[in-house]
């Protein structure tokens, strides 16, 4: 993982939260505002996946388990879709609060996906 990248997309994906549960909370329906900031991050976590199929390539491994970081990205990558489909069925107030917590769902996965790439130290058995 490119760490600046990382931190970029947790910023991100803190911001669309904040946008999308404070425009919830107001009691506004999805709108291309909220969809767009969901599909944002749901771009760069696809731009994740390509840089963590490359940059072992390029000798930057993880330290940690590469399974446990998969499940995550991949994960993580699956939560912004879910929600946008959420918010595109359910014209409610509730979906925009979906899309905010999908959002800080992420966020919270980048930031341990991070930790598993150069944190720990994996010892396989």
């Amino acid at each position: 993982m490119i760490e600046w990248l990382t931190w970029v997309q947790i910023v991100v994906a803190s911001v669309a939260a904040v946008l999308c549960l404070v425009l919830g909370a107001a009691g506004r329906p999805p709108s291309d505002l909220t969809m767009g900031a969901t599909a944002l991050v749901e771009v760069l976590l696809i731009a994740q996946i390509v840089v963590a199929v490359a940059a072992p390539a390029t000798g930057n491994t993880p330290t940690g388990d590469p399974l446990e970081f998969w499940i995550y990205l991949v994960s993580a990558a699956l939560l912004p879709v879910a929600a946008g489909f959420w918010g595109l069925l359910d014209r409610s107030r509730w979906s925009t609060v979906v899309l905010g917590v999908a959002a800080v769902a992420v966020a919270i996965m980048l930031y341990r996906m991070q930790q598993i790439w150069s944190v720990q130290v994996y010892v396989p058995a």
